[in-house]
């Protein structure tokens, strides 16, 4: 069983984690507000300019995320989220340095080091902090760092965006003339360090739970060897999702830049509206997802947070489809609001399930293969497949809310097939799962 001996400990520990998550999506989605400076210093498309915000840093995980969950699978978790935070941190602050397009692709793949190494490891300490019967609430709680940092991201970095953008000049010490979009990559990476620092002296390692002797080595073969023998489950589970969180990151990115093209908003207007429908309805949404997650698994229903994710990817489909068709801003912010909000529910559940599925030394590996998918299909893909069909199905910038309602009607019913054919198989796995750790907590 799991000890809930220190409840409010446990509960710290998911505050820490949640900042360390919110810094890292501060540092990833700031992207989305620095598209018109980029854009104008570089004379790039739309379609480049998602391959730096999106593939740029998914490039990094397809690398290295399978050797990090790896030692989060076998080493001390807390001093991994520690390394990664400020290895993130400081490739953001060097963006500022970039002087060309190459320069700042370069520096993006170094910030995808932060989920690589953030999100397996997070999500399996979690798991042993907490009993099944809390467990979807404290990873909502968790990923409501997604929330708030892509908010602060939109908010602070609008303000800076809108502060610099009237400066005849900047000059910062040592490093001399800079560009706004350049000092910005400055303010929002270097605070990063001290949360490095909070997560190294403060955070405990959890023991491990539900773990035997025989676990003590588990090769990667034999990982990808378990998963494939599962793949029904796993595989529809993970490509359902990825595809889905194609929609959820190409709203994240280009939400602002569809507010400035089509309502004329200005950058920190836009940063200011989108952040807090990503802080309010995002919040909510993960919030009211971990909830009804747990009150159906405590209800009996082993799937309950596939159902969840299930009704979310439909749920969303008028909402989104809504913003290539609304005419003024204000209803506009409605509809990105509600889309948003369901776009927020797979956001702490889905990894969740992984856990649930999964044997403890397995965890943070079968993860990262889950989240090495999703940044590749959803974060490397989804901003792109929009920048593709604004720039060569539509042909204008001001056709960004009809690219939008065009991949949502495209992907999301195909991403709920794909989920919704893999239930059973889930569901067996789930019981398998259930019967292996109550034999080994009983022994």
């Amino acid at each position: 069983m799991k000890s809930t001996k220190q409840p409010a400990y446990a509960w710290y520990v998911v505050f820490v984690l949640l900042i360390a998550q919110m810094f890292s999506f501060l540092d990833r989605m700031i992207m989305g507000l620095l598209v018109g400076p980029i854009r104008e210093s570089f004379a790039i498309s739309d379609t480049q300019y998602s391959l730096l915000a999106g593939l740029a840093f998914s490039l990094f995980y397809a690398v290295m995320g399978l050797p990090l969950a790896r030692i989060a699978d076998l080493g001390n978790r807390r001093n991994l989220i520690s390394a990664g935070i400020a290895v993130w941190s400081f490739m953001t602050a060097l963006c500022g340095l970039a002087h060309g397009y190459w320069t700042l692709f370069a520096a993006r793949v170094g910030v995808g080091v932060g989920e690589a190494a953030l999100g397996p490891a997070a999500y399996s300490m979690i798991a042993d902090y907490f009993p099944k019967s809390l467990l979807a609430r404290a990873l909502s709680v968790y990923m409501i760092g997604v929330t708030l940092g892509s908010g602060l991201a939109y908010m602070v970095g609008g303000a800076i965006v809108g502060y610099v953008s009237n400066m005849d000049e900047i000059i910062v010490p040592v490093l001399g003339e800079m560009e706004g979009w350049q000092l910005t990559f400055f303010i929002v990476g270097v605070p990063g360090l001290l949360i490095s620092i909070l997560v190294a002296t403060t955070v405990r390692e959890p023991e491990r739970q539900g773990v035997t002797a025989d676990d003590s080595y588990l090769p990667l073969s034999d990982v990808v060897s378990y998963v494939m023998a599962k793949r029904r489950a796993y595989l529809g589970h993970i490509f359902g999702i990825s595809i889905f969180i194609m929609v959820v990151y190409a709203l994240n990115l280009w939400g602002p830049t569809y507010f400035i093209r089509l309502f004329d908003y200005s950058p920190a207007q836009a940063g200011w509206v989108f952040g807090l429908i990503m802080i309010g309805a995002g919040t909510a949404g993960l919030l009211l997802a971990g909830a009804l997650s747990d009150r159906l698994v405590n209800g009996g229903i082993q799937d309950g947070y596939i159902k969840v994710i299930l009704f979310s990817m439909v749920a969303i489909i008028p909402c989104a489809t809504a913003l290539g068709f609304v005419e003024n801003d204000q209803l506009a912010i409605v509809a990105m609001s509600f889309a948003i909000f369901f776009s927020a529910f797979q956001g702490g559940i889905s990894g969740g399930a992984i856990q649930l599925m999964t044997p403890n030394r397995m965890r943070g590996q079968v993860m990262a293969l889950f989240l090495l998918t999703a940044n590749l299909i959803g974060l490397g893909l989804g901003p792109t497949v929009i920048a593709l069909a604004t720039d060569y199905v539509f042909g204008y910038d001001a056709a960004i809310g009809k690219s939008i309602a065009l991949c949502t009607v495209v992907l999301c019913p195909l991403a709920a097939l794909i989920l919704w054919r893999s239930l059973p198989s889930i569901n067996k796995l789930l019981e398998e799962q259930r019967t292996a750790e109550q034999t080994t907590n009983t022994e």
